[in-house]
């Protein structure tokens, strides 16, 4: 329970309600003024404040009228709350949205103060775990290969 009175776990299912419902105002409410969003993968894209939080979700909800989210999972510990999200609906353009991750959130006096943000479009284009790894150490597909060993 944080000052409030509010679990990290309650904040989390009152954020959860307010994005399923499109209600931006409820979403923004559980922001604090001084929010502070990480990207750790993507460093430009951190920001900070529940103003750009309402940028944000008001493209959002425009660009992907039937967007939902779930939380398969989640853990708090003391103002920390470990999440993994699915989102899913159809953007403008017909094309279908799939984002899926984990955010990690500080949550205190009822509301997310700070977040570090690990979610990612899903894709099933790039190959397999073999592929994705040559391309991340820069390497060719070579006589070591376990994809060339019979």
């Amino acid at each position: 329970m944080d000052a409030a009175g509010e679990s990290p776990g309650a904040v989390l299912q009152r954020l959860l309600a307010a994005i399923n419902a499109h209600d931006l105002d409820a979403l923004v409410s559980c922001f604090a003024d001084g929010y502070v969003n990480e990207t750790p993968a993507h460093p430009q894209r951190g920001f900070g404040g529940n103003d750009q939080v309402r940028r944000n979700w008001a493209r959002i909800f425009a660009g992907v009228p039937d967007i939902r989210a779930s939380v398969p999972r989640s853990a708090a510990a003391d103002d920390t709350l470990w999440t993994e999200w699915e989102l899913s609906g159809t953007r403008a353009d017909g094309g279908a949205l799939l984002l899926r991750g984990v955010v990690i959130f500080a949550v205190g006096g009822a509301q997310i103060t700070a977040a570090r943000f690990y979610l990612e479009p899903v894709e099933d284009t790039s190959g397999d775990v073999a592929a994705h790894t040559r391309r991340v150490l820069g390497t060719r597909v070579g006589p070591t290969d376990p994809q060339q060993q019979s």
